[in-house]
């Protein structure tokens, strides 16, 4: 996408009423957001957008300068990538509500393709705080991103327990990059950006309001692989992230606690209702997700690039067990070929053989939906 365009997009993120859905039809309708920008209301109507919406638009042309908004964020050091970029994060295309434009300080790279959500509450326990921390730590030493969402408590535990570890971590924020909340955190927040990324869905300048928060948790759980609830009570932000989890196919885990604690109602209700995994330490969450070896699976990844080989074979297995055999007959490629290609998508990640040489892929495409 090139820079005018994309100054276009970010404009757009600060319309109110302006989501995916409306991109989506603006989009087709006018092929680039160049054009929807100076568009006149009747056009815009015909684009499928409602009144309230149209005035958004017409109303922001009058103060929102794209031009601006592109300087604005190189003097901040952040990047937006839309949802047409290669830098966007393949796993954040495959919810229902992914943002069209993502906000990037720091940098996300290809490892962040292993990450884990760590969330919990902001009044976290002596308990919490050590299960936080051992297993936030155990996902970085194993190569794992340990995402969460920058608050008190449970989050800021996951955050400073990677970093300490030399491990990679990733905030999702309910503002603008330029804001850090809560402002005690701003010196974390410098440090994430240096040994990982902070995002958001928001233009800068944005300040976090209630109802921010719980949209922000659905990109928290999006990127992630699976989501681990340390401590949460049953109305908490860490039990929305673990719905939300769940409605995007993504595993949650919780770590079980007290009958006694509030804090931990919302984890051990997750367990007994069976929406969580029962999570006793860090192996649980790497084996579920097949992360054991994600060292040596990234390690793969970056020294074998995919070829046709491995793009067919990746069409023919979905989350249902296919026999190598009906791999074979539907590839039409040779046995050898099947074999040795499949062994080396085990080794990536991609697949796994679920026994008898029975075949399943570990997660969808992320493939840029229409």
């Amino acid at each position: 996408m090139d820079e005018t365009e994309r100054s276009y997009w970010i404009a757009f993120s600060r319309v109110p009423r302006i989501g995916r859905v409306r991109v989506g039809q603006l989009e087709d309708r006018f092929g680039r957001l160049e054009h929807a920008w100076t568009a006149p209301a009747s056009e815009l109507r015909a684009a499928g957008l409602d009144a309230a919406t149209v005035t958004s638009c017409i109303a922001a042309r009058e103060t929102v300068r794209p031009d601006d908004e592109l300087e604005a964020l190189a003097r901040h050091g952040v990047q937006a990538v839309t949802w047409h970029d290669e830098a966007y994060p393949k796993p954040l295309q495959e919810i229902f509500d992914r943002p069209p434009v993502l906000f990037v300080r720091g940098a996300l790279t290809p490892a962040d393709a292993w990450a884990v959500a760590v969330v919990g509450t902001r009044r976290v326990t002596v308990y919490g705080r050590q299960v936080a921390e051992e297993m936030a730590r155990g996902l970085a030493s194993n190569r794992v991103t340990v995402v969460s969402g920058l608050a008190r408590g449970v989050d800021a535990i996951a955050h400073r327990a990677a970093l300490e570890c030399g491990g990679r971590t990733i905030g999702v924020l309910a503002c603008g990059l330029d804001v850090v909340y809560p402002p005690e955190h701003k010196r974390l927040a410098e440090q994430i950006a240096e040994h990982g990324a902070l995002i958001s869905d928001y233009a800068l300048g944005t300040q976090p309001r209630s109802e921010f928060f719980p949209r922000r948790n659905r990109i928290l759980s999006g990127i992630s692989l699976g989501v681990l609830v340390v401590e949460g009570d049953t109305k908490s932000g860490a039990l929305i992230t673990a719905r939300q989890a769940l409605e995007q196919n993504r595993e949650v885990f919780a770590v079980p606690g007290s009958i006694y604690s509030p804090n931990s109602r919302g984890t051990n209700k997750l367990i007994q209702d069976g929406e969580a995994k029962l999570t006793l330490d860090v192996q649980d969450i790497l084996a579920e997700l097949n992360l054991s070896m994600a060292a040596h699976q990234m390690e793969m990844t970056e020294l074998v690039p995919a070829g046709e080989e491995e793009s067919v074979l990746l069409r023919c297995l979905t989350a249902e067990p296919a026999h190598i055999d009906a791999v074979r007959r539907q590839s039409g490629l040779p046995i050898a070929t099947v074999t040795s290609t499949l062994a080396m998508l085990e080794l990536k990640g991609l697949v796994r053989q679920v026994g008898r040489m029975n075949y399943i892929r570990t997660r969808e495409a992320g493939a840029a939906r229409p």
